[in-house]
């Protein structure tokens, strides 16, 4: 219908009602989910309170306040390609075995790389700021979907919860499970909203940032086969081209380290098994309990287990929640790399993290206790939260357990 066949009223005809203000823009209105802000804000407070402990841990012990935040670990091999590219460093460990620049993906150290030549950054500083910057789409991501999912409260309690994990600093740290967790969150989201082409693209870029981004692409190609199934093959094209893109990022670095070392298809997986990771089935993780049990571990190991044994029972309530197939089929994923692969036990932890959903069954707890008892919500959170602070600090600036 023509817009000159509505009635209009005459022009000087006076508003019936009180005048208001011109309407905001709907990607304000509609775009941003209610309640966003304030649990985006809670998490930046919790996580930059985690910055600070780990500053004022260096500071009393006489160590560079940030260094740690920027050089721990991993952090000086993606520093090292961003600054020299690949097939320059090695290590030599006690046992023989040559650890290469190989084993690490491309994405974040190109993307330090990128920065530091359009901006006067440090490779340091460019990493800490892709990473803190990751973290809070992340956040984002998390709120969105447990907005979509269930509501606002649960929504806030779930981007609290993934704030306060005792292993969250390592959300702002230089290394990439805040740019691999941005990523496989958004790929998700996109996934629950029909939006297969963008679910595949993510999912493979999320595959070029961590080996364990097969984890979203497998969970984006099984949700795109089970829809196809669902809907009798009666899907969009773009269905089909997510589930292509999905694996492309992590398949093709890992051919593309194959070619470069010359064995295409075993040799990343020859590249990783110089750094004790390759997945064993558990036999890795049997015959790290039964040393713990023997000798002891100091704190960071038994911490460490207990937080993946948590993550499994959390696992296990998950699947009784009966969320949608995408969120399940990725955090099984992580479960099952974390315990049926081999490496050290301490790194372990930070490899759940991205796998938010794991805290959905938590979230919902912590949101009807809030509802019901807001003292008592607000005292657990706050143990939660002095606990993940103390921690972080702890496995950052004190502990020589590999993060």
């Amino acid at each position: 219908m023509s817009t000159s066949s509505v009635p209009r009223p005459p022009e000087s005809a006076a508003p019936s009602g009180p005048l208001r203000r011109p309407g905001l823009p709907r990607i304000t209105r509609r775009g941003i989910p209610e309640g966003a802000l304030p649990a985006l804000a809670l998490f930046a407070a919790v996580r930059l309170a985690g910055v600070l402990a780990v500053i004022l841990t260096n500071a009393v012990r006489g160590h560079p306040l940030l260094r740690t935040l920027a050089h721990s670990w991993d952090s000086r091999w993606y520093l090292h390609i961003a600054a020299q590219g690949y097939g320059h460093k090695i290590w030599i460990t006690p046992q023989g075995d040559v650890q290469s620049d190989w084993a690490f993906f491309p994405l974040y150290p190109g993307l330090i790389r990128a920065l530091t030549t359009i901006l006067p950054f440090t490779p340091g500083q460019a990493a800490l700021l892709i990473a803190w910057t990751a973290a809070g789409v992340a956040a984002y991501g998390v709120y969105v979907i447990g907005h979509h999912l269930y509501g606002r409260g649960v929504a806030t309690a779930l981007v609290a919860l993934w704030a306060a994990l005792p292993h969250s600093v390592e959300l702002t740290i230089a290394y990439t499970e805040s740019l691999f967790a941005a990523l496989a969150i958004w790929s998700l989201y996109c996934v629950l909203k029909g939006r297969w082409l963008w679910a595949g693209v993510l999912a493979a870029l999320a595959g070029l940032s961590r080996p364990s981004g097969f984890a979203i692409a497998g969970a984006v190609s099984l949700a795109a086969g089970y829809e196809a199934l669902r809907q009798r093959g009666r899907v969009p094209v773009s269905l089909w081209a997510g589930a292509v893109l999905a694996p492309l990022g992590w398949l093709g670095y890992v051919l593309w380290v194959g070619s470069r070392i010359g064995d295409v298809l075993g040799g990343y997986f020859k590249v990783q098994s110089a750094w004790d990771s390759r997945f064993d089935f558990g036999a890795g993780s049997a015959r790290f309990l039964k040393a713990l049990l023997l000798h002891g571990g100091g704190v960071v190991y038994p911490v460490a287990l207990a937080i993946v044994a948590t993550g499994v029972l959390l696992f296990a309530l998950l699947c009784l929640e009966r969320p949608p197939l995408v969120l399940v089929v990725f955090a099984g994923i992580l479960i099952l790399l974390v315990v049926g692969g081999s490496g050290s036990f301490s790194s372990k932890p930070r490899f759940l993290l991205p796998a938010f959903p794991l805290l959905i069954p938590m979230a919902r707890a912590l949101a009807r206790t809030w509802r019901l008892r807001p003292a008592h919500a607000v005292v657990v959170y706050g143990a939660l939260t002095v606990v993940s602070l103390l921690f972080g600090a702890y496995v950052t600036a004190v502990a020589r357990s590999p993060l």
